[in-house]
């Protein structure tokens, strides 16, 4: 089997017990990259002498017991987690040449552990989106059919998994885009619960939203980076100091007794009738292997996309503040203008257009006289959306429903319909909304297309999410399939 074929966790074995070297593993990884970029185009920064350095000094030096769990495991992370002497754009002309003097502390983490950053991967401008078409540096593709997206915002995560470019990413999820992209790339992604993974080294987008996660080829892999990632930070003060659990050994196939929510809202109209098909299959199968399935309500979801869009923008025009062109990144040239002139010239310069639509609408939510008719009512929606996770919980252990609505959709054809594009992400809010973790799967196809089946369980029970998870990966083979580019 090639080495790019393996999943990280078939990999890092392999490398522990001297089957091949990182360095080896690292090289066939920038092979692949080189093979496949061209048409993907899921990477903005691929950083080999880094990498291949890393890899020969990992192969110099300790022993497989005082490696880490991911030596020598090729690694790729989205370019807006900060990467120290690795330039970090956010697909932004605004940051296009910033060089963090930092990394983030997954970034540390998963280094630490012995895991080998090999590139940083496309996404939509600052995270803002649903399909990495509004990158700055151009979009990702599907590597089912390269006519088609791959999701966002963390498109490129997602690309490169499914493509066998490296067998780990890190992504993060605002409002699904770790989930959504992974459903459309058939691959595995997981939205851990608000404050489980530190944030520090992030660049903001909506603060009370973000949240780092893993992705992968295989729910097992998912749990492998989670463990390495997950844990208290005092860098950030909204990550919770608690011990992280043993996410791998949580990779059991078992659901016996497993009591599973099908929330009716989340099969309403916009959703595939096939995609709808192969999640309720999905539930079935669970419920042939010992869970007990019904369904339930959760009246509250139906409000989740208006109020996400007032929340995020408004947090992301306080987040985006920053960027005026004085302190670091792109600054245009505005001569006789003045700070003020430079500033705004800076701004309309530097922002895509995606961008600068939230920025405007977050401010007028924020404004004198509109706060409390928005951002204030949207607040308390939020706390409904939360209070009807806490009332269906009491009675069950996970909640299943589609991760997408729709299998991925072809490039440019909701370029000009806003509401459409925002509809992608209908079945991901709420989770971010109430800060539950959540992951998908692979459950089927469509059209040659991949489905993604969301699983949601209770703040910080990612224990009981992975198992549920793995039990239908393991009970399937869909995980197994790869496209052929």
């Amino acid at each position: 089997m090639a080495l790019t074929e393996m999943g990280a966790k078939e990999l890092a074995d392999l490398i522990a017990q001297g089957g091949v070297s990182a360095e080896e593993a690292v090289m066939a990884t920038l092979e692949r990259i080189q093979q496949t970029e061209p048409c993907l185009q899921a990477l903005l920064t691929v950083c080999p002498e880094q990498a291949i350095s890393h890899a020969r000094e990992l192969d110099r030096s300790g022993t497989s017991e005082t490696r880490g769990p991911l030596a020598g495991v090729p690694v790729i992370v989205k370019d807006n987690i900060c990467t120290a002497g690795i330039k970090t754009t956010c697909a932004s002309r605004m940051l296009a040449d910033w060089v963090p003097p930092y990394s983030a502390t997954v970034v540390e983490r998963l280094q630490q552990a012995g895991g080998i950053v090999v590139a940083k991967s496309n996404l939509d401008e600052f995270a803002m989106g649903s399909s990495t078409e509004n990158s700055a540096f151009g979009p990702s593709r599907n590597p089912w059919n390269v006519a088609c997206v791959p999701g966002g915002s963390s498109g490129g995560s997602a690309s490169a998994v499914a493509a066998r470019q490296a067998p780990l990413a890190l992504g993060s999820d605002t409002g699904g885009s770790i989930r959504q992209p992974a459903a459309l790339c058939g691959i595995v992604g997981l939205k851990p619960t608000y404050g489980r993974v530190s944030r520090y080294g992030l660049v903001a987008y909506a603060s009370s939203l973000d949240q780092i996660g893993p992705m992968a080829r295989s729910v097992r892999d998912v749990a492998l980076l989670f463990q390495v990632i997950a844990g208290g930070d005092r860098k950030d003060s909204t990550c919770v100091s608690m011990p992280a659990s043993d996410y791998e050994a949580a990779c059991i196939a078992d659901v016996r007794g497993l009591r599973i929510g099908v929330p009716r809202e989340y099969f309403a109209s916009g959703v595939q009738a096939e995609v709808a098909s192969a999640v309720r299959t999905a539930v079935d199968t669970l419920s042939d292997l010992g869970a007990i399935a019904e369904e339930c309500s959760m009246p509250s979801t139906s409000w989740s996309l208006a109020a996400y869009y007032i929340i995020a923008p408004a947090e992301a025009s306080s987040n985006l503040a920053r960027y005026d062109g004085v302190k670091y990144g792109f600054r245009a040239h505005a001569a006789g203008r003045g700070h003020i002139g430079m500033a705004e010239r800076t701004r309309a310069e530097g922002f895509g257009r995606e961008v600068k639509q939230r920025i405007m609408v977050g401010t007028y939510a924020l404004s004198a006289g509109y706060y409390e008719a928005y951002y204030k009512r949207a607040q308390q929606v939020r706390t409904l959306i939360r209070r009807d996770f806490e009332r269906v919980f009491e009675r069950y252990d996970v909640l299943i429903t589609p991760t997408s609505p729709t299998v991925a959709f072809r490039l440019g054809e909701r370029a000009e319909d806003p509401l459409a594009m925002k509809l992608a992400d209908t079945c991901t809010l709420p989770a971010n909304m109430a800060g539950v973790p959540a992951i998908s799967v692979p459950c089927g196809f469509h059209d040659g297309l991949p489905i993604g089946l969301q699983i949601m369980a209770k703040p910080f029970d990612e224990v009981t999410l992975l198992r549920a998870a793995y039990t239908y990966e393991q009970a399937t083979d869909w995980w197994r399939r790869s496209p052929e580019l």
